[in-house]
């Protein structure tokens, strides 16, 4: 289980945000192992109908920019591909601060870190061969440091694509079953 990245979280501080209603504090380690399990985000793969995955970065007047995308979670980390030229690019390029939402069958999901584009080849293709795993055919482009395919959503803008890792500074879950439950999490 991938509950927190080993080479960044040292603590957790857990807040249960639905204490007044006398309910107990959701888990880390049950939204990670959820997580871990994994987000497949096809039409019918998820409730309702499939796991919606949203950014939000900053714009350059601070307003916030918020659009969907494909995600990977592994490692501790939510991994996601954008072009440097699509206005998320060049909001992270200017401010890595973002937060990611998701909602799934047992729980939405708010995280909040910075997203650190990885030029590493190997981490890239790691990150490719797991996309493709996952029904979408990327292939590392002749860098070595960046990825392309045939298509993409068109959110992604042209390839090459980089490679953003997300590791949550922060997160907000709130239970979708019984009994129920929100809790915020901050990690250090």
């Amino acid at each position: 289980m991938n509950s927190v990245p080993p080479t960044r979280q040292v603590t957790m501080e857990t807040k249960n945000l639905a204490d007044l209603y006398g309910l107990p504090a959701l888990r880390w380690p049950d939204i990670a192992a959820r997580l871990d399990a994994g987000i497949p985000q096809a039409p019918g793969s998820g409730g309702p109908n499939r796991h919606s995955c949203w950014l939000s970065t900053i714009n350059p007047d601070g307003s916030p920019h918020l659009t969907g995308l494909g995600m990977l979670w592994t490692g501790g980390a939510f991994w996601f591909e954008t072009g440097a030229r699509t206005r998320k690019g060049r909001n992270l390029a200017r401010d890595p601060r973002c937060a990611l939402s998701l909602a799934t069958a047992e729980f939405d999901l708010v995280v909040q870190g910075v997203a650190e584009r990885v030029t590493d080849p190997a981490t890239v293709a790691e990150r490719a061969a797991e996309w493709v795993a996952s029904g979408w055919p990327c292939r590392v482009d002749e860098t070595g440091r960046a990825l392309t395919a045939d298509f993409s959503a068109p959110s992604a803008g042209p390839p090459p694509w980089h490679v953003y890792r997300l590791t949550p500074h922060a997160a907000t879950a709130v239970a979708a079953q019984e009994p129920g439950g929100a809790t915020r999490w901050r990690f250090g």
